[in-house]
């Protein structure tokens, strides 16, 4: 989140497009969590929750594409694109470790 509000608020860029990303980061968990919730554990492939994957993808690759675009159309300035971009992977990368870590069997044994 700090890459986005820099890019937002440093004085060089002054614009607050690239705020918008945070609206991709609430729903990009949501289709996942609620396909988890209502999947029954089998051995063969979930369709609900194979289209709840796919849905976050979708949401994802619009995160990365938005200040991407707005850059493009010279709505913001590439330094902010890139910094909106570097606090897209970190937010990811955290939503990932998230998911890894809850999803794991409850086992007594860490290591």
């Amino acid at each position: 989140m700090t890459f986005v509000i820099l890019a937002c608020a440093l004085p060089s860029y002054a614009l607050w497009w690239p705020f918008f990303v945070v609206l991709f980061y609430i729903l990009a968990p949501i289709p996942t969590l609620i396909a988890k919730r209502y999947s029954i554990h089998q051995e063969s492939s979930n369709a609900c929750l194979e289209n709840a994957i796919f849905i976050t993808m979708g949401i994802i690759v619009s995160s990365f594409a938005l200040p991407i675009v707005l850059a493009r159309c010279d709505v913001i300035r590439w330094g902010a694109c890139y910094l909106t971009l570097s606090g897209n992977v970190v937010v990811y990368i955290t939503l990932i470790g998230f998911f890894i870590s809850f999803d794991q069997e409850d086992d007594y044994n860490m290591w």
